[in-house]
């Protein structure tokens, strides 16, 4: 099981829906954020696209060299940069950051913003251009390592004598990831990708998607990986993490949530119209948005894409990390309110309760205090291991 948490590039807040209670996002929080993931042994962080965020590759490249072992998702974005360009990109963060980069496939988004960009075309159009892209940035990677070039041409995309003369690290090419509910979201991870996340939909749903996924990799002779993505709200007890859930969303307003819910309407994505069908545009309690057990749909009332919470006590949440990891899911990308007071409660409540994860520090073994000392000379005793 591997475990990443989130850079907040589009801003952070104790509440959702008003700047109360919000920080500055910038370098020094975006920093402290990537060194706790790193030092508290997150596997990985997920930086998140479009115009709403700082760029991820600015963002991504100015945290190599103040993290370790931390590896970064990091957005391409098919439509928007030509696929030699993007290739490059990806070569170079994968040799300075010594092999530390994984590719996130971003086809979708609001129309309205792709329109800003510079997209004009309708849904199906842009999985077309989606696949010949990563054929084309498939190709010049794993040709870069033999310093040969490549030729494709395509209905939306050609390549004459495509190159990239340094390559990759990772051979041959950084992993590709991918996230997408419709049909041809579904095929293009069939032939392309290696790793498929969905957003946090009920374990039965899920279920359903990594079925038709595997069915269409097998297809073309290959086998898939799995992650979800999930915000996460634990508490020790089940009892103060609803209380934290129902505080998050305290500073909304029906105004607010139907102004967002009108947004998300005009969206043409599969992934969206499905998280805004588990709440409905309704705030309410526990009763009308948790949707499945330990699963709160409040965050997406008014936040974009993943809107869904695993809320609970470290013993429900691992419970049900374990039922998703009995479908097929291997990866968790986890985030949290606000994101670097809840990285360190979730590695500290959590973690010692998954298999075969270890508290890990990016400096080395533990040689300095941890707890604080009893009296002047005194260690605090040692915690018994929930494991």
């Amino acid at each position: 099981m591997n475990v990443f948490w989130f850079i907040p590039t589009h801003g952070d807040s104790r509440y959702l829906g008003t700047s109360q209670g919000a920080r500055a996002a910038d370098f020094d929080y975006f920093q402290q954020v990537a060194i706790a993931a790193d030092t508290l042994g997150y596997d990985g962080v997920l930086l998140p696209t479009g115009r709403s965020c700082e760029d991820a590759w600015v963002v991504a490249s100015s945290l190599i060299a103040v993290t370790r072992r931390l590896k970064f998702l990091v957005a391409i974005r098919p439509g928007l940069s030509s696929p030699q360009l993007a290739a490059r990109m990806a070569a170079t963060f994968d040799r300075l950051s010594g092999g530390r980069l994984l590719i996130n496939v971003v086809t979708g988004g609001a129309p309205n913003e792709l329109e800003g960009d510079g997209v004009f075309v309708d849904h199906d159009t842009r999985y077309e251009i989606t696949d010949e892209f990563l054929h084309i940035w498939r190709d010049v990677l794993t040709a870069s390592h033999t310093k040969d070039s490549i030729d494709f041409e395509g209905k939306h995309l050609t390549s004459k004598g495509g190159k990239v003369l340094y390559p990759p690290v990772q051979d041959p090419h950084p992993p590709l990831w991918f996230g997408g509910s419709s049909p041809a979201a579904h095929e293009i991870t069939g032939e392309h990708i290696d790793t498929y996340l969905t957003w946090g939909e009920p374990p039965a749903a899920v279920a359903q998607k990594v079925a038709d996924i595997r069915a269409r990799a097998a297809e073309h002779g290959r086998k898939i990986s799995f992650g979800i993505r999930l915000h996460v709200i634990v508490r020790e007890t089940e009892e103060e993490a609803w209380a934290a859930a129902d505080k998050l969303i305290s500073k909304l307003d029906d105004e607010t949530v139907e102004r967002a819910q009108a947004s998300f309407a005009k969206m043409d994505s599969e992934g969206q119209r499905r998280m805004s069908a588990l709440h409905g545009g309704k705030r309410g309690g526990r009763e009308q948005l948790e949707v499945s057990p330990n699963l709160w749909a409040g965050v997406g009332l008014v936040r974009g894409g993943a809107g869904t919470a695993l809320v609970g006590s470290p013993e429900q949440i691992v419970a049900r990390m374990k039922e998703y990891e009995e479908l097929g899911i291997e990866t968790f990308i986890l985030s949290g309110y606000p994101h670097l007071e809840e990285s360190y409660r979730f590695a500290e409540l959590v973690f010692p309760l998954l298999p075969n994860r270890l508290r890990k520090s990016s400096s080395g073994p533990l040689s300095g205090p941890f707890g604080e000392v009893v009296g002047v000379d005194q260690l605090p005793a040692a915690a018994v291991s929930q494991s």
